[in-house]
């Protein structure tokens, strides 16, 4: 006998989409329609509000193949209503956005709502008052299946969610996606924390610590909207592929406002077109680099001369030396910025005359102290006293002038260090020098000592391992009144200057005390395939905890010898371009122009990272240098040993080939003409 439409819960839940689509293409028509025309003061309010109301009507787009709920719950007694015997419970069906009807009864909770908290941390152990707990299946956009589980029936065992496991072994072509219906409990906890607290994530390959920092943005958006509106939010990536990769994350769980940048991008103050030996740009990147900075800037400040002698009218008003040295000493030791206390400088000159004014019976206001300190003795002596200083030419002296270094990095940088860092050929100007990435961050630096960087509410700070401490404190200028999340794994650090503890960093960054959380459960990647590469970790990183692999599905993960060279790597990325999803072809950085090339010859369409895949071209060519934060369902790694040898040591190889043997989420091949590295055999 069958089951009438009306009793069959697949057929309800499809009805309650159709209905949650329409209502949400109902609320997107609303904002439509509005009429702003005699609700705005002048042409700046009305462009302002005509750029909110097209930013709600984005929020509000209905994406054909994203699923407008993943999960419901069933709770036995109304949240926050008292848990009496027979309580009435409520139904809420848990999603990306909020959805409501025309009657403005709820038809979705948006995932970040206090109500929809269970869904990711109640079990069997701690039902917090959810009687079942729905996860729903999809096709694209189609509802094909449920699963239900019973927190409250002691005869049903807890058992791994098979949607659960689909949706995280889910093929992927294109850019990341959310994983708003895969968040687990200790995720969740991270993505909750509070606004006030800094938060920094040490997560192996595959443990979710790129999603679960952007899922926190979309959090303290949400908890925090007006005031994260006020003082803004920034996402930091490692370059601009990576940043491409995730920008479509926070758009798709409705946040538009993010903005996202690299560290390169926040000191970008001067053209950068050079580079430094590594053992030179480990030296720009050190810490003590900010107090070399400090003492050449201060060393323009020289004691005052003579006095200042005002004229006003027929009266003249001298300002001894003394008196002038005294207020210089105590700008100095307020410790405020450079230019904020040349600024003050000239006021202070004047209140001195104003006191001699009030004194000889007058009676001076603010308007008189501020043509005091406008006057071109005043000037004159702030000139002479605390000149101007810009921060490239400040920096550009200190790189070219032997003497002046020598002078400002006594004691802190040996001889040998400054030598390293003094450019061999000095630059006659500032746009004339071939500035390197290090050198941006100086002149940074140099430029916040001058005057103060506006901070932000909330930074996202991801790959932050490869940080030289002064671009920690780059960073940190950034949020030196709000919070961060930092993001990284000490295993994948890959520059000679990378992060050797998270409290080290942390301290850099000046967040000291931010909560070091570990997440080990890995999600991404295969069993077979994390096994493997957690070979290298007493090598490279000796005190983590590998990454212990949640998957069911082992993956594919095959090492094969390749006698005949770059036809084998091909003839490998064409059996993977039989499966279903993405793949990606990693080699050393110096074996990438041989195989495009190799490639184009075979007719084997593909793209570079950062460039969008389609269904038709899904092979992306990766340099290992790029590989980072990037994955793909299938990856052919080719000539580990190679990998290794493109870095300027081995240790910095060795993590090299960490990050590229970890990239895959369903499947590896590893390629080799020459012998694998020792330390994976």
């Amino acid at each position: 006998m069958s089951t009438p439409v009306h009793d069959d819960p697949l057929s309800k839940e499809r009805s309650h989409l159709a209905a949650s689509r329409s209502a949400l293409r109902a609320m997107r028509e609303d904002v439509e329609s509005l009429d702003i025309t005699d609700v705005t003061a002048n042409w700046v309010n009305a462009a302002v509000l005509e750029h909110q109301i097209e930013q709600r009507i984005k929020a509000l787009a209905d994406l054909s193949e994203t699923p407008l709920f993943f999960g419901r719950l069933d709770y036995l007694h109304a949240p926050g209503a008292e848990q009496a015997e027979g309580g009435d419970g409520e139904r809420f069906y848990v999603g990306r956005r909020h959805v409501h009807d025309a009657d403005g009864d709820p038809m979705v909770i948006d995932w970040r709502a206090p109500v929809s908290q269970p869904f990711y941390r109640a079990s069997k152990k701690d039902p917090q008052d959810v009687s079942l707990r729905r996860r729903f299946g999809y096709t694209g956009g189609d509802l094909t299946a449920y699963e239900d589980e019973h927190l409250l029936d002691p005869a049903e065992a807890a058992t791994t969610s098979k949607l659960l496991q689909q949706e995280i072994e889910r093929p992927r072509v294109g850019p990341m996606r959310d994983i708003v219906a895969t968040i687990q409990p200790e995720q969740d906890e991270i993505v909750r924390a509070g606004l006030a607290g800094s938060v920094c994530v040490q997560g192996g390959p595959g443990t979710g610590k790129t999603a679960v920092g952007l899922h926190r943005v979309a959090y303290l958006l949400y908890a925090h909207r007006e005031r994260l509106a006020r003082t803004g939010t920034l996402v930091i990536g490692p370059n601009r592929s990576f940043l491409h990769y995730i920008e479509q994350v926070l758009p798709a769980l409705g946040e538009l406002t993010v903005r996202q940048a690299t560290v390169d991008d926040l000191v970008a103050h001067v053209e950068v077109r050079g580079t430094d030996e590594a053992a030179t740009a480990v030296i720009k990147g050190d810490a003590r680099m900010a107090e070399v900075l400090r003492r050449a800037l201060y060393s323009h400040v020289v004691p005052p001369a003579e006095g200042v002698v005002v004229v006003r009218g027929s009266r003249r008003w001298r300002v001894p030396v003394y008196e002038l040295e005294e207020i210089v000493r105590e700008l100095l030791a307020r410790d405020i910025r450079y230019g904020a206390a040349r600024e003050a400088l000239p006021q202070r000159i004047a209140h001195a005359v104003l006191v001699q004014m009030e004194r000889a019976g007058e009676a001076p206001d603010d308007r008189v102290q501020n043509a005091v300190a406008r006057n071109a003795a005043v000037k004159a002596q702030v000139k002479s006293v605390w000149p101007q200083v810009e921060p490239a030419k400040l920096v550009l002296r200190l790189l070219s002038d032997a003497d002046f270094l020598a002078e400002h990095a006594e004691g802190i940088l040996t001889e040998d260090e400054q030598k390293a860092v003094l450019w061999v050929k000095p630059a006659r100007s500032v746009k004339s020098a071939k500035w390197s990435p290090a050198d941006a961050v100086l002149i940074d630096e140099a430029t916040d000592l001058i005057e103060r960087t506006h901070s932000l509410g909330h930074v996202v700070l991801d790959e932050a391992q490869d940080l030289s401490p002064m671009q920690y404190r780059a960073v940190g200028r950034r949020c030196t009144t709000g919070s961060a999340t930092v993001l990284g794994d000490l295993a994948q650090g890959t520059t000679p200057w990378a992060t050797r503890s998270w409290a080290e960093a942390l301290g850099h960054l000046g967040k000291g005390e931010a909560v070091v959380e570990e997440l080990t459960a890995g999600f991404r990647v295969p069993t077979d395939v994390i096994a493997y590469a957690s070979r290298l970790l007493p090598h490279i990183a000796p005190g983590l905890t590998p990454v212990a692999s949640i998957r069911e599905n082992p993956g594919f993960f095959d090492i094969r010898t390749a006698p005949d060279g770059t036809a084998d790597v091909l003839a490998a990325c064409r059996e993977l371009l039989e499966r279903e999803g993405s793949v990606g072809l990693i080699a050393a950085d110096a074996r990438v122009p041989e195989l495009a090339a190799a490639l184009a010859a075979a007719g084997i369409g593909h793209v570079g990272p950062g460039e969008e895949t389609t269904r038709a071209t899904r092979l992306t060519l990766v340099p290992a240098s790029l590989a980072k934060g990037l994955e793909y369902d299938y990856v052919v790694l080719d000539e580990p040993q190679a990998v290794v040898d493109g870095e300027p040591d081995e240790r910095t190889g060795l993590r090299r080939l960490y990050v590229a043997l970890t990239r895959a989420v369903s499947g590896l091949v590893v390629t080799h003409a020459t012998g694998l590295p020792p330390q994976l055999t």
